[in-house]
Order: C-alpha cells, then structure tokens, then sequence
C-alpha cells in the first residue's frame, strides 16, 4: 500500500512539472506563432464559407508574417 502510494506521487509530480512547461509553451506558441481560427457567417463569401453553406471554415491565422508587415494582395487580414 505505501508503494502504491510512492508510485502515485511520483506520477503526479511528473504530472505537474510537465503541466507547468506545457502550459506557457504553448500559450506563447498561440500568441505569437499562429492559431486556429472558425469563420462563420458571409463576411467572406465566397473566399471561405463558399456557396452559402451554414457550416464553418477553420482558417490557421499566421501571426508570424505579420510582424514583419508581411503582407501581400490576396493576403485575408483577421482583425479581432
């Protein structure tokens, strides 16, 4: 029973320390990297969402390019 016990602590110990990199890891990955993004509605008829489907598109929106003002004609800009 205390080996039991031994072998839970050791897993939740490794647990947390991965928790605790992982987390601020991939929060920075999404802030400054890219993320995944829904598009709903017509705004962006008919690059995405085309023929008036009701469902979604998800768009993987690129922060990196746009820190340098990377941006070309044909580029879709996100503004939230």
């Amino acid at each position: 029973m205390a080996q039991t016990q031994g072998v839970g602590k050791r897993y939740l110990k490794a647990f947390f320390k991965g928790f605790f990199v992982a987390v601020p890891v991939t929060v920075t990955f999404l802030d400054r990297v890219a993320c995944v993004a829904r598009v709903e509605g017509a705004s962006m008829q008919p690059s995405l969402n085309p023929g008036g489907r009701h469902a979604s598109d998800v768009v993987l929106l690129n922060h990196w390019s746009i820190r340098n003002y990377d941006v070309q004609r044909g580029d879709i800009v996100s503004l939230v």
